[in-house]
């Protein structure tokens, strides 16, 4: 360890102290000797142990980007070298900062101002109120990227934004029907601002869920996902929470091991505002996941991640663990659809908004979807009948 952390001297500054006593704290030493033989980023830690100003985040943010570096800053934040900061906020900041760089000079002004001054002011309120992840901030950088293809696209057609009229505008949000969502608030922006007038783009008509499970299928993978000692614990315990309480995967990895807790009858889990009670058979899974991934001293923090991404103080990749679910036959969609379907039949939407945490809207758009099907149902008994059939 001497030899990763320290100079010629093979003394360990006293600064890098605590992430060495971390290092050498790993239960396998066979486990972390190959780490250190072959890592990417024990390398990098080794060269930026060599640096004065190597260990800060400034430095870590001017190299790549990539696998190795999230691994390192991890381990530096985790031992207290470096300061927690939101990293998907992060993660937005330099990516707004790389494509400026990208983009036409006539363009950078604008874009920076509804970049820096609009989305990204917005996106530290948020972090500030806890509530910033990474599917926000994949949202974020879909709307700025959305803003800079409708100044390409003025760019080609010959117009700007004030000659930009309601047809031009409906002409181009039919055209990249991906973007169509992103650049509302880009047109909502610059309307306000004055830099065009009157236009607007209606966010598409919400399409009902065609997803579902029939009830067997559902419930034989959920007693899969309880009993199935074959399967990963993540899968286990990801595929049983989308099954019971519909949560999107999105939710599943912010949660974290502060959220679990027990007294001394049951077990629960905070899904959003309020616990929820957890079946045993989940609780124990939920157990041995802390047991496996996190240390005894840090067993009740708020920033430690129930399902622990590859970059520590990280939380899981929600696409990753997608994919992990379908490659062993749990894909999340229909089933969080079907969950749903099933909690709309015993509870009123804003008991499932609370309880889920989804916005109201949400939920009282699935109960009218649940109603309709329900209804269409009951018609299709009824159109099927036997013409002398009777109710008594």
């Amino acid at each position: 360890m001497a030899d990763l952390l320290s100079g010629d001297d093979h003394i360990v500054p006293e600064r890098l102290g605590p992430l060495a006593a971390a290092l050498t704290g790993i239960d396998n030493p066979y486990r972390m000797l190959a780490w250190m033989r072959r890592s990417p980023a024990a390398r990098l830690l080794a060269r930026l142990a060599g640096q004065p100003d190597g260990l800060t985040h400034e430095a870590l943010d001017a190299l790549p980007q990539n696998v190795t570096t999230a691994h390192v800053r991890g381990l530096l934040v985790t031992a207290g070298i470096l300061p927690s900061r939101d990293e998907n906020l992060a993660l937005l900041v330099h990516w707004v900062a790389r494509t400026l760089t990208t983009l036409p000079p006539a363009h950078v002004t604008l874009i920076r101002a509804f970049a820096e001054w609009h989305v990204v002011r917005d996106a530290r309120r948020r972090s500030a109120r806890g509530r910033y992840t990474y599917v926000a901030y994949k949202g974020d950088a879909n709307n700025i990227r959305a803003a800079t293809r409708i100044l390409a696209w003025l760019g080609e057609q010959e117009l700007t934004l004030r000659t930009l009229d309601q047809a031009h505008l409906d002409t181009w949000a039919s055209g990249t029907p991906t973007l169509r969502v992103g650049s509302i608030p880009f047109i909502r922006w610059a309307t306000a601002r004055g830099l065009t007038t009157g236009l607007t783009i209606a966010h598409p008509p919400n399409r009902p869920p065609s997803h579902f499970q029939v009830d067997d299928v559902h419930q034989e993978e959920l007693r899969q996902c309880l009993t199935d000692a074959s399967l990963p614990l993540e899968v286990r315990i990801a595929g049983a929470l989308t099954r019971l309480y519909a949560l999107p995967l999105t939710r599943i990895v912010e949660l974290t091991v502060g959220d679990f807790h027990r007294d001394t009858d049951d077990a629960y889990l905070t899904i959003s505002r309020r616990p929820v009670i957890l079946p045993p058979s989940l609780a124990q899974l939920i157990d041995d996941q802390i047991t496996a991934t996190t240390p005894a001293d840090h067993r009740a923090a708020s920033t430690v991640f129930l399902l622990p991404g590859r970059s520590p103080g990280r939380a899981r990749n929600p696409a990753g663990l997608s994919n992990t679910m379908r490659h062993h036959g749990l894909a999340a969609r229909a089933a969080r659809n079907t969950a749903m379907m099933q909690s709309l039949a015993d509870l009123p939407p804003i008991v499932i908004a609370d309880l889920f945490g989804i916005h109201p809207g949400t939920a009282h758009r699935w109960a009218q979807f649940a109603g309709n099907r329900w209804s269409d149902y009951l018609a299709t008994l009824h159109d099927t009948a036997p013409a002398n059939r009777s109710l008594t």
